[in-house]
């Protein structure tokens, strides 16, 4: 197994992590609603990425929902001190498994308890606010529920406070509130609207994690990727993954898998390094998407 001891790392808040890091939303079922087919190899997985040097896994109580957190607190519990759990509020699932918005003050604190109490935790290390007013990030305020986090916070259940689904608008608005450490948007090598946004805050020292580094729901296909991938001996996805970690130092990237072999492909992406005009032609992907 690939470690990950030149992988770069980040600060998340007053904690330092590997860049290449894991996300937990793929151990769920179809869908990301119900068990995991094989929840042996779950456990599996999650082990591995620890001991391959993962120091940073994303997670969620609306997976499953509740199963992935049970899950990696089955798999990793009592959990090593370098390791940084970050979840995420303001959703929750029906009994259909459609997503809707759960997001009052009282809803994130009980969210907040829910996934403490599932993970087996006293505080957690980072918690999103993911904001639901639309798919993709769209305007309208978030500071009730940055503020009634930002209260937990006080309170220490959280240490620290991230936002997900945002505009730069909506990062003001809970900076002017509270520290924020991380932002969590949709971002690949396909999908550049955030380019700006990473910039600054890369200037601003605060981690920006992208998720759906690989295109998720719908999966990166493009020939220029084919094209570099099999002149550097790697998959088109480790070369996405690559591109985003030399993109720019402060993303931390969290591609999930439910395979001890695809997980071993994503770690290796960590090592893969992309010369010059391996970045142009994959620059050019965003600018064609666009």
């Amino acid at each position: 197994m690939t470690t990950l001891s030149t992988s770069g790392t980040f600060k998340l808040g007053d904690r330092t992590v590997h860049r290449m890091g894991y996300g937990a939303m793929q151990l769920a079922g179809p869908g990301v609603f119900g068990p995991p087919k094989d929840r042996g190899e779950a456990i599996k997985v999650l082990r591995a990425a620890v001991e391959a040097g993962v120091d940073h896994i994303d997670t969620c109580d609306y997976y499953g929902p509740y199963v992935v957190n049970e899950i990696i607190r089955e798999a990793l519990h009592p959990y090593p001190a370098n390791l940084t759990l970050v979840t995420k509020v303001g959703a929750r699932r029906d009994e259909t498994g459609q997503w809707l918005p759960w997001n009052s003050p009282a809803d994130l604190t009980q969210a907040i308890h829910d996934n403490l109490g599932r993970l087996g935790l006293d505080a957690i290390d980072a918690v999103n606010f993911r904001s639901m007013h639309g798919m993709q990030p769209t305007e309208g305020t978030i500071a009730p529920q940055v503020e009634a986090l930002a209260e937990l916070k006080r309170k220490g259940l959280i240490r620290h406070i991230g936002v997900s689904n945002v505009t730069p608008a909506q990062i003001k608005e809970a900076q002017a509130i509270t520290p924020i450490v991380c932002v969590q948007n949709f971002y690949n090598v396909a999908n550049r609207g955030d380019d700006a946004m990473v910039d600054a805050l890369a200037k601003d020292g605060i981690a920006y994690v992208p998720f759906f580094p690989l295109g998720g729901f719908m999966p990166l296909q493009s020939s220029i990727l084919e094209d570099v991938a099999k002149k550097l001996g790697a998959t088109p996805l480790q070369t996405a993954l690559a591109w985003l970690l030399r993109r720019s130092p402060n993303i931390l990237l969290i591609p999930g898998t439910s395979s001890l072999a695809h997980l071993r492909e994503n770690l290796a992406a960590a090592e893969l390094k992309l010369p010059d005009d391996a970045m142009a032609a994959l620059n050019g992907i965003g600018a064609t998407a666009h």
